[in-house]
């Protein structure tokens, strides 16, 4: 039973696959030489994250897999529905990364209202010689506390979110096609705290958030473009750490430019993994190479998932 984790896996993941008699191959396959190489070595069990892709030609050509394993939550690189179709066990680990997401997104929430982004790219060229100009040019940050998130797409990553920012005192604004209201558990300390946010529609999360994030799955489309904008507080921001695409980065662009948003904060972009320079370049986004869930606890927790997952289908 061989399993090719094509982006790797946690060593506490391969070891528990290997205590259960499986073989694990960690070297990374160009995404051109896959389809050789699974049928060569006869691998049952792929693993990816969302680097390798995994379409239905791919499928058909590989008789000997019976799993496909997403180290992770969105599964837009390979084609599900068709894999099932075909008898395959597809599969990802949505629980295991939703608290290092939500801490992500709450560290560039802070970073965004204090300049931060800004501060690190000119102190390090101007801190010497116009120090007082960059402390009037930052000195008007605002707090978190009282102001109000909207979350759009509230599963697993958006409640953990809403877990956090209503620890910081933020009010919380939830939309989904799911119906609410949500139960939450806010742990705080050793107590559990529980709070119930209701549902609300998206055109009043849209106008009444100072802040809006988005934790949505891949749907071909963007689901914030120049009209949804345009209904937005004036200087407003917005969070993307779901998946490239899902804003309307053109319409960012202008809203940056003419004052409509005061900042966006983007850990996913519309052409992964190369992003366009003119968002690489604008002082008013903050950036990070899509590390949502790049954590080690994180990468520990998906590893387990995935061994546990393998382990039980094929007792």
């Amino acid at each position: 039973m061989k399993v090719l984790a094509n982006d790797g896996i946690a060593p506490s993941g391969k070891e528990a696959l290997e205590k259960a008699g499986f073989t694990v191959i960690t070297e990374k396959v160009e995404q051109d030489n896959l389809e050789s190489a699974i049928n060569e070595e006869e691998y049952e069990v792929l693993l990816v994250r969302s680097a390798t892709k995994v379409r239905k030609e791919l499928i058909d050509a590989c008789p000997s897999l019976k799993m496909i394993g997403r180290g992770g939550v969105g599964m837009d690189n390979i084609d599900v529905d068709y894999g099932r179709s075909k008898g395959l066990e597809v599969f990802n680990t949505p629980a295991s990364s939703s608290q290092s997401v939500a801490e992500l997104v709450m560290a560039h929430l802070f970073g965004a209202v204090r300049f931060l982004h800004q501060a690190n790219r000119n102190m390090p060229s101007k801190g010497n010689t116009d120090f007082k100009a960059l402390k009037k040019s930052y000195g008007k940050g605002t707090e978190l506390r009282g102001k109000t998130l909207g979350i759009y797409g509230f599963g697993r990553i958006g409640q953990a979110l809403a877990e956090y920012a209503l620890g910081c005192g933020m009010n919380v604004l939830a939309f989904d096609m799911l119906d609410g209201p949500f139960e939450l558990n806010l742990q705080i300390a050793d107590q559990t705290v529980k709070l119930s946010v209701p549902k609300t529609n998206l055109d009043q999360m849209i106008q009444e958030s100072d802040f809006i994030s988005l934790h949505v799955p891949a749907v071909g489309k963007a689901l914030i473009g120049k009209e949804e904008i345009s209904k937005m507080k004036d200087g407003a921001i917005l969070i993307n750490a779901a998946r490239g695409g899902v804003i309307d980065e053109a319409a960012l662009l202008e809203a940056l430019n003419n004052g409509k948003l005061a900042h966006a904060a983007l850990d996913v972009f519309e052409n992964e993994p190369n992003p366009q320079s003119a968002i690489l370049e604008h002082e008013r986004i903050s950036l990070s190479p899509h590390i949502g869930a790049a954590t080690a606890e994180a990468q520990d927790r998906i590893g387990h998932e995935l061994a546990d997952t393998i382990i039980d289908f094929y007792k």
